[in-house]
């Protein structure tokens, strides 16, 4: 029997307890003086420097306490783990339950909670007994379970409160041979068996939020299939995903539902047919559209009868936009945008109408210019936090969320301490019941603070871990099964009465935590998605069925400036510059053809111009515009310009020709330019040079003057030829044969023709021609000259 002491949970048998503590006694024996002078919680412990130097070398973990509220006749049982974190073994180690006295405010639960485990603090009294678990050895780096029961009747439970319950390791290495404290682990254990005279109610929000998953990317089919980021959200849906958690925890709580209705679009759209993009830059089939069918129903009958409030599309981040996007045009009008398209998309997959009155920044942080973007949009309450709506009147309670501060707004704001309690890592069972036990605990005490009803809001984390979602679901179901608090709706509490005394100003911009603003989105990041906007508005003007790409594009842009990019920098500013890059290799797939040089050879010609449609869909409403750099040497239309309406549809061209006037030879630079009908250019445009070669009118009169004087030269020789053809008849009718010494006649009128002159006039005037069969003239005498006649010179 007396080795089942050495085994956990198992109590120790009567006779080696008392040589256990007989032989600690002996050890330490020297230092009894020293001992006195502690206080009695402390009388145990030594005070050596060589003690003090091995404190805290084994590690408690409380892993469970059940149960987390206990009343009269219940059993508590603690569970966990010693682990021996020092080089040598530990002997006679024992594990005890230590009960500390009342915490009286939330503050000492704060500073116990930081002290879990710390040998410095006080360690309460040893229950001792029966309730310890013994370990022969502890070897370093191992990890050693125990578990403990204690009727609750044996704690010595007094009034209504939080009681500090430490689990401590003791036992002895070789260096130091007497019995000492090794560890420790505080928890809290909140006493109320009778229930409360006044209730506390309690607003729980239930966060569904996730990152941005889908771009702005579709197909080019009729149900333009959308395109993923990547697998992520299937993860998440997933049985054990994040939002699975969620999901399964949250329906079977009462609380109220905050989601944002970015996540509800993607997951609706897995539901058929999608893409998911590659590490290649390419995209792949979905496959997980039975996941998103699952989840989206079971969302739908969770939350069947429950409050759902509504974020802005996307969620975006009220405190980056109001310190650094409303100076960029557009911004707040994006934010209404965000706002009314969140209800119909909810009620449209969820079919409950969700309220979108409420306001939500970042940590509930706030001042005056975060207050105002939020209610720009429709909503006049805004979610804030105590750490940031901090009290400033001395009330000794807690007082309740709703705060009107101004100009019809309502501020509801959260407790920090619940809140902020299911932060950090709590993927070890120790971190998350203490996790759990705290806000029991910080519940508990806010209720006995005062017997006046309030109404307290409880806002987590927007996107806790699965890990966070099962602590924080644990906590808040045994929050709802106490006798201090009630469940209630977050819009009944924003309308319960305010406490008069409650603080109502709004801080000021200085008091903004510097941690947030250096993880906001810059200004930058507001004026490209302005950019994109206004590319979107110019391109949306032009398509026969704009809704294909407005809808995917504006909640494309919506998502750009979701609060999920906070701490995401990189992801934040790839996904942008994608959204414009997509927008961009759209908008140019409607685009003039580029044109080489045109040459115009005539006085007048015309210049063609083609517009080509790669796009699926028709494009109208655009003008195409040809204007001459030059109207003095190339007018187009009578004028520098002219412009004809463009209506391509979808995957073809078309070319329209213009009337171009050409005044003087040379180049001509002509551009060609797009634009929407508000008188928007659209697209680049496409410059080339035109080259005039046309006959200018002074040219002309030059050459129709030549052109004149070889008509009348040619006349000239026409009528020489005829009436030298005339004397040739003439003289071959008249001549009679003369048998006289005289010779023969000479011909008519020969003796008038000198020689030379009828010479020149044969070559000049006749010249003879391929086509002649004779000479136009005839033949001259080679006789000498007759005496008398006159020669020419």
């Amino acid at each position: 029997m007396a080795e089942a002491a050495d085994f956990p949970g198992m109590s120790p048998s009567p006779a080696r307890r008392w040589l256990r503590r007989t032989g600690a006694l002996l050890a330490g024996a020297p230092l009894l003086a020293g001992l006195f002078q502690l206080p009695a919680a402390q009388a145990a412990v030594p005070v050596s420097a060589k003690e003090a130097s091995d404190a805290g070398t084994v590690a408690v973990a409380v892993d469970s306490l059940i149960p987390t509220i206990p009343t009269g006749g219940d059993t508590l049982t603690v569970s966990g783990t010693v682990t021996n974190n020092g080089k040598k073994n530990v002997t006679d180690a024992h594990v005890d339950l230590r009960m500390g006295s009342a915490l009286a405010t939330r503050s000492a639960i704060d500073d116990a909670a930081k002290n879990a485990d710390s040998l410095s603090a006080g360690y309460g009294s040893e229950l001792g007994g029966k309730y310890v678990a013994e370990f022969s050895k502890l070897t370093p780096g191992v990890a050693q379970q125990f578990s403990i029961s204690v009727p609750v009747d044996k704690l010595d439970l007094g009034d209504d409160g939080v009681y500090s319950l430490g689990v401590s390791v003791s036992g002895e290495t070789s260096s130091q041979r007497w019995d000492q404290m090794l560890g420790i682990q505080r928890t809290f254990l909140p006493w109320q068996p009778d229930g409360a005279d006044t209730e506390t109610k309690t607003t729980v929000l239930w966060p569904l939020v996730s990152t941005v998953h889908v771009t702005a990317e579709t197909g080019s089919n009729a149900q333009q299939t959308p395109v993923f980021l990547n697998d992520d959200l299937a993860e998440e849906i997933a049985p054990g995903g994040r939002l699975d958690q969620l999901l399964s925890l949250g329906k079977e709580l009462d609380v109220t539902w905050v989601i944002d209705p970015d996540l509800l679009a993607s997951v609706d759209a897995m539901t058929d047919s999608y893409r998911v993009r590659t590490d290649d830059d390419t995209t792949r089939a979905g496959t997980h559209q039975a996941l998103a069918k699952r989840w989206l129903a079971e969302l739908q009958e969770a939350v069947l009868d429950k409050e759902v409030v509504a974020l802005p599309f996307g969620d975006p981040d009220l405190a980056s936009l109001a310190h650094n996007g409303t100076g960029v045009t557009g911004s707040l009008s994006r934010l209404k945008a965000a706002t009314d398209v969140a209800a119909d998309t909810v009620q449209t997959i969820l079919h409950v109408t969700p309220s979108t009155d409420f306001a939500w920044p970042v940590d509930g942080a706030v001042d005056p210019s975060i207050v105002k973007v939020a209610t720009s949009a429709g909503a006049d309450k805004v979610i804030a936090r105590s750490d940031s709506l901090g009290e400033t009147g001395g009330l000794p309670y807690t007082p309740s969320a709703a705060r009107p501060i101004g100009g019809g707004t309502t501020a509801v704001v959260a407790d920090a301490r619940l809140s902020k309690v299911f932060q950090g890592d709590l993927t070890k069972a120790s971190a998350a019941t203490l996790a759990v036990q705290r806000f029991l605990a910080q519940s508990l005490t806010l209720n006995l603070q005062t017997d006046k009803q309030r109404s307290i809001v409880v806002a987590p984390q927007r996107m806790p871990t699965a890990s966070q979602a099962q602590a924080l679901a644990q906590a808040v179901s045994a929050l709802q099964g106490s006798g201090w608090s009630q469940s209630q709706e977050l819009t009944a509490t924003a309308a319960a009465k305010p406490d008069g005394e409650a603080t109502t100003k709004v801080p000021s911009a200085s008091a903004y935590p510097s941690s947030l603003r250096r993880q906001e989105l810059p200004r930058s990041s507001f004026e490209q998605i302005a950019a994109t906007q206004d590319k979107l508005d110019n391109f949306k003007i032009i398509l026969t069925d704009e809704s294909r790409v407005v809808t995917p594009f504006g909640l494309a842009v919506n998502r750009e400036m979701s609060t999920s990019w906070r701490g995401r920098s990189t992801a934040g500013s790839v996904f942008r510059q994608s959204v414009q890059t997509y927008l961009d290799t759209l908008t140019d797939q409607v685009k003039l053809i580029d044109k080489s040089e045109t040459k115009l050879s005539g006085r007048s010609a015309t210049i063609p111009v083609t517009v080509q449609n790669n796009l699926v869909q028709g494009v109208d409403r655009l003008t195409l515009r040809l204007t001459s750099t030059n109207e003095t040497r190339l007018e187009i239309g009578g004028h520098d310009f002219a412009q004809q309406p463009i209506d391509v549809s979808g995957g073809h061209s078309t070319t329209v020709k213009f009337t171009t006037s050409a005044n003087v030879n040379g180049q001509t630079t002509v551009i060609a330019q797009l634009y929407t009908e508000d008188g928007q250019a659209y697209g680049t445009p496409v410059t080339f040079d035109v080259r005039v070669t046309e006959i200018t009118p002074t040219v002309m009169l030059v050459i129709g003057g030549g052109v004149l004087l070889l008509v009348l030269a040619g006349f000239r020789m026409y009528t020489q030829r005829k009436r030298a053809a005339a004397r040739a008849a003439a003289q071959s009718g008249t001549q009679e044969p003369d048998d006289t010494e005289d010779g023969p006649a000479q011909p008519e009128g020969g003796e008038d023709r000198p020689k030379e002159e009828s010479g020149a006039r044969s070559g000049a005037d006749a010249p003879e021609q391929q086509s002649d069969g004779t000479a136009d003239t005839a033949t001259e005498s080679t006789d000498p000259s007759a005496t008398g006649e006159r020669v020419d010179r």
